[in-house]
């Protein structure tokens, strides 16, 4: 089958195409026939220096997140499985490939009428944002400030924000992801690469209520002190490397909860089965800013890196 293998870690380029073995599956697994693989950002961090949530080391197919049909089923399997679209953890590789070979217990089913490559799109990010909101509970009428708000996470965070009845604030990086959130319907907008953008909020709401920050170091900082007394501060990401720097006599001053919302398997799998039945309900839209043939992973990873990409970046493999 075909495949994208990372035999040692470093730049985009060390992301190479190949051959790799057919996957069988054995007892109690099954077999995914990929039509879309799902990118991440911490994949990109990983293939750089191993860092990430998964401890692996070359030479390995990466990719934690795909979608398909299930193929085969191995033995002790319902075989009435074969010829359902699922999306499915991988369990932290093998997902820049044909087929993958998963447990039985890490498929979940795609609604009838969801197109596959949306629900790729908010399998992770989808599961993500739910999880977050359901921890921020903001109410109608407060302030939500969402950073790296034209990326995957942040675009479904910024529209469940919305429907909750929160005014959401969305900070994105250059002029080409403000106006693409001002074309979604997003009424405050800035752009977090100006200096002034914490000036422009303050102008615009007076402050905020709560903060989703998927990116840490200078920016979460910078976010922390929009913060009215009794903010609620969520961490997901660290796009910047770093998380940020809060000094903890601070945060009890200023009287600010902060949260890193963690979920056991059966919790996430709820929250990825809402995120799938939202989308399906065309409440949620994700938007697929770029997809990329399996051979041109080593661009697609260039393109997340370079902060070129907007919302879920795809592998298209059918």
């Amino acid at each position: 089958m075909r495949a994208v293998w990372l035999r040692e870690f470093g730049g985009p380029e060390v992301l190479v195409p190949g051959p790799a073995p057919d996957p069988t599956p054995g007892p109690g697994q099954v077999l995914i026939e990929v039509a879309h693989a799902n990118l991440t950002f911490v994949e990109t961090m990983f293939r750089a220096t191993g860092f990430g949530p998964f401890r692996a080391a070359p030479p390995l197919i990466p990719g934690n997140g795909v979608g398909g049909m299930i193929a085969a089923v191995g033995p002790g399997v319902d075989p009435g499985l074969v010829g359902r679209r699922v999306v499915s953890g991988t369990g932290g590789s093998g997902g820049y490939a044909e087929r993958v070979v998963v447990d039985r217990d890490l498929p979940v089913e795609v609604p009838a009428g969801l197109p596959l490559d949306e629900a790729v799109a908010v399998f992770a990010d989808g599961r993500t944002a739910t999880l977050l909101m359901d921890a921020a509970r903001p109410r109608p009428g407060d302030r939500v400030l969402v950073e790296a708000a034209a990326g995957g996470v942040g675009t479904l965070l910024a529209q469940l924000a919305a429907a909750a009845g929160a005014r959401v604030v969305a900070a994105a990086g250059g002029a080409r992801k403000v106006a693409l959130l001002r074309e979604r319907g997003l009424e405050v907008v800035v752009d977090y690469r100006q200096p002034d953008w914490t000036d422009q909020v303050r102008a615009a709401t007076g402050g905020v209520d709560v903060v989703f920050d998927g990116v840490g170091g200078v920016l979460a900082r910078a976010a922390f002190d929009l913060l009215d007394a009794g903010g609620r501060m969520l961490t997901f990401g660290l796009a910047s490397g770093a998380w940020a720097e809060l000094p903890a006599d601070l945060v009890a001053a200023r009287g600010v909860t902060l949260l890193r919302p963690t979920a056991d398997p059966a919790a996430l799998r709820a929250f990825t089965e809402r995120a799938l039945a939202e989308t399906a309900a065309g409440r949620l839209r994700p938007l697929i800013g770029q997809r990329f043939p399996l051979e041109r992973a080593a661009e697609a990873h260039a393109a997340m890196e370079s902060r070129a990409t907007v919302g879920k970046t795809l592998l298209d493999l059918h």
